[in-house]
């Protein structure tokens, strides 16, 4: 037998569709005789479908036939009416299953009804929610739109929506409705907590727990509610899905509980929040890299602001001059200083590693140079000034950098210097031979307080060539220390008649011939006067 679907509340009176009292009345008029459909109500009768103001009996007056699948609740009277004869039991009969058939088929209608309805609202809470993650609007604010929607149509009392945080290892709760207590940050691994065991095992899960989320007994006087926790998934184009956070439900506006289609419902819109949630990550992380990128840019560009103009020397001396990091910014500089009697005063420095710790002390250093060179004192007492100004400095970070000084006097025919551990300083006759300008102390930062050493080297004005660089030269080319250097004094000493922007370019070209990225800042200073 087909059930008969009733819409009944035990506090309310029964109801049958009007489509039922239709078909009674009907039938009644085509067999001559009275039909009435009786409903039972705890210990009374009710006849239904009575026209108001007509009078009625009170129960009834022959013998009832139930409506089959009502359990007794509806029954079918059938008498005969005047002299006309009536078989009142078969007509009872039959009529009671066409009610029950037609009680039943409205039923299932409702039903269906209501079941297309709810899945209208799922495709529509769908649909919006896909329009609120469209929307440029920040992560935490859309997820408490979604949550709002979804708790009213799953009906939930309160909803909380947690985020994982890779970097931390934690859950964070990024948003909620309703007054969701317990705490907002829950570590991953936690042994106990369902949050994290859900975001593990990446299954969804039906239960009753309290809103500590917490497997153990609720606190007095508060009773155990449903509770439905999902985990938020993103699957990439390529590669295997991941668990990025976890949505949870707790209890029902209905007293009930969740149900494996509210499951699949909270799957469906977690999948998107899920694919919402990398989205943002992958969102920010880009533009933290566009952030560190611009700011490397900067840093960069105001580096190489901290490097001498060279067209000002152009009067008194031919100069050509590269810095090239192998970061954005690096350790390596140098620098210039015109001095009284047309001397020129020129420096190179490389200190130890690149980097942004490198251009810290490189920055400190070209301060250092600027402030002491500029006075005019010879070149061991400059180094030694510099080192004392940076002493602080160098110890905390155990950096130091080589540095080579030196101050030509063309009138004087003299080139003096203080070379602290720089061994890439040679100065080139007129007539092409090379010398090596050796060091005269431990490079700063690891030289004892003190006086710097000095020597002092004839120079030919207008003829012999000062050739200065960093070791990030050498090892670009990988040729070894001795003959990347022999390759560079010949190629030099064959040019050093050509301009020396054009040297310079010949210089930088050779390490070209390595492939990869340069290890360490390159830097070239060439200079005649």
């Amino acid at each position: 037998m087909t059930p008969v679907f009733l819409r009944h509340h035990p506090d309310a009176s029964i109801e049958v569709p009007a489509s039922v009292h239709e078909i009674v009345t009907d039938f009644a008029a085509t067999h001559a005789c009275c039909a009435r459909l009786w409903a039972r109500e705890e210990e009374r009768w009710r006849l239904l479908g009575a026209e108001e103001g007509a009078e009625a009996p009170e129960a009834p007056s022959a013998a009832l036939v139930e409506v089959p699948g009502t359990d007794g609740t509806l029954q079918i009277e059938v008498e005969a009416e005047g002299e006309l004869p009536c078989d009142a039991g078969a007509h009872a009969s039959f009529l009671a299953r066409v009610v029950a058939r037609s009680v039943g088929h409205h039923g299932e209608v409702d039903f269906f009804s209501r079941e297309l309805a709810e899945r209208y609202e799922e495709i529509t809470l769908l649909y919006s929610i896909s329009e609120i993650l469209g929307s440029v609007i920040s992560l935490e604010e859309a997820a408490g739109i979604i949550l709002e929607e979804v708790v009213d149509v799953l009906g939930a009392r309160r909803a909380a929506l947690w985020v994982h945080s890779a970097d931390e290892g934690v859950l964070e709760r990024i948003a909620s409705v309703g007054q969701v207590r317990g705490p907002v940050r829950l570590n991953a691994d936690d042994p106990v907590a369902v949050t994290a065991a859900v975001f593990r095992k990446s299954e969804p899960v039906i239960l009753e727990a309290d809103e500590a989320f917490m497997e153990r007994e609720p606190p007095r006087g508060r009773s155990r509610e449903s509770v439905l926790s999902v985990p938020l998934s993103y699957s990439p184009p390529e590669g295997n899905a991941r668990t990025v956070g976890v949505i949870n439900l707790f209890g029902r506006t209905s007293d009930g509980v969740y149900t494996a289609g509210d499951r699949k419902l909270l799957a469906a819109i977690a999948s998107q929040v899920g694919a919402a949630v990398e989205n943002s990550r992958l969102i920010a992380e880009s533009l933290q890299q566009e952030r560190v990128f611009r700011e490397l840019e900067l840093a960069h560009d105001l580096q190489l602001k901290l490097l001498p103009d060279l067209e000002p020397f152009a009067d008194i001396a031919d100069v050509a001059a590269a810095c090239i990091p192998a970061d954005s910014v690096g350790g390596d500089f140098y620098h210039l200083f015109r001095l009284t009697d047309d001397r020129v005063g020129v420096m190179i420095g490389d200190v130890s590693s690149h980097g942004f710790g490198a251009a810290l002390i490189m920055a400190l250093a070209m301060s250092a140079v600027g402030i002491h060179a500029v006075e005019g004192d010879p070149p061991g007492r400059v180094l030694e000034r510099v080192q004392d100004a940076m002493d602080t400095e160098l110890r905390s970070t155990e950096m130091y950098f080589t540095v080579f000084y030196g101050v030509i006097d063309p009138r004087a025919g003299e080139f003096t210097y203080a070379n602290a551990g720089h061994a890439h300083a040679f100065r080139i006759t007129g007539q092409g031979a090379s010398e090596r300008l050796e060091a005269t102390d431990l490079p700063v930062g690891i030289k004892e307080a003190g006086p710097f050493s000095e020597r002092t080297v004839p120079w030919t004005a207008g003829e012999d060539l000062l050739f200065l660089f960093t070791d990030g030269i050498t090892d670009a080319m990988a040729a070894g220390e001795r003959e990347a250097s022999r390759r560079l004094l010949k190629l030099v000493s064959a040019s050093r008649g050509q301009p020396l922007t054009r040297v310079m370019e010949e210089v930088l070209a050779l390490p070209s011939q390595r492939t990869g990225v340069p290890a360490d800042d390159r830097t070239v200073v060439l200079l005649r006067a």
